[in-house]
């Protein structure tokens, strides 16, 4: 499903180059969930927005369902990204003018495609527990419920790939949990691929694949029956 080969970044500076990533190699299947902890500034959101195609690669490959996304044109490589891709970030990035529903719909607005898609997000907000607050503005919901709400928005399109950018990072506990567990229960409906960047271990302990990029290398970590069980689909 996704293929990374010696995928490497470069930053040009005036006097100095700065490699932040070294020749990262992953393959990851449809329907697995991996979770990429790092120290800060080892470039974990540099290697999820070049997953995402937010960002190109300065040398090596990456693939997604075998083909190059960015051997696109650029609208076709938006129309890509809009359609296959779903992102949550740290911050949920709802805008305040428009009801919860009208949020989850945007990504379903950009390249109208088939099927009701008014009937889906009420679908996924009944999921993560919004049914009653659909015509709410993000500022009357608390900050687990945007973030919730995030994650509908994120599956609208009924992307074949998930990334997560510090999902639960700005929430306390309790809401945390709460996240985790409504991405977690969607994406083992989906069957696709999760990827989540994290500084929480608890929320990493959680995901089927765990690795730690450290030095511009990602190393798959090893998981433990019981962590792996906790929360991420089997």
């Amino acid at each position: 499903m996704l293929k990374l080969s010696q995928v490497r970044k470069v930053y040009e500076g005036a006097d100095t180059a700065l490699e932040v990533l070294k020749g990262i190699d992953l393959e990851i299947s449809q329907g697995e969930a991996l979770a990429i902890t790092g120290p800060s500034g080892s470039g974990k959101s540099t290697l999820l927005h070049i997953i995402g195609t937010l960002d190109r690669p300065t040398t090596g490959k990456v693939l997604i369902d075998g083909s190059d996304p960015f051997g696109l044109e650029e609208r076709e490589l938006a129309r890509f990204r809009n359609q296959s891709i779903g992102f949550v970030f740290q911050d949920h990035h709802l805008l305040p003018q428009y009801s919860v529903i009208e949020n989850v719909l945007l990504p379903a607005l950009a390249f109208p495609g088939g099927g009701n898609r008014l009937q889906r997000a009420h679908k996924l907000l009944k999921r993560v527990g919004l049914e009653k607050r659909t015509e709410h503005r993000p500022s009357q919901l608390s900050g687990g419920e945007r973030q919730r709400a995030a994650v509908a928005r994120a599956l609208i399109n009924n992307p074949t790939l998930v990334l997560c950018d510090e999902p639960t990072g700005s929430l306390d506990s309790a809401n945390a949990d709460s996240v985790a567990e409504a991405l977690f229960e969607l994406h083992s409906d989906q069957k696709a691929v999760l990827i989540a960047v994290t500084h929480s271990q608890s929320l990493a302990d959680r995901f089927q694949r765990r690795c730690m990029l450290e030095g511009g290398l990602l190393e798959e970590r090893e998981c433990s029956k019981a962590s792996s069980t906790t929360g991420a689909p089997t």
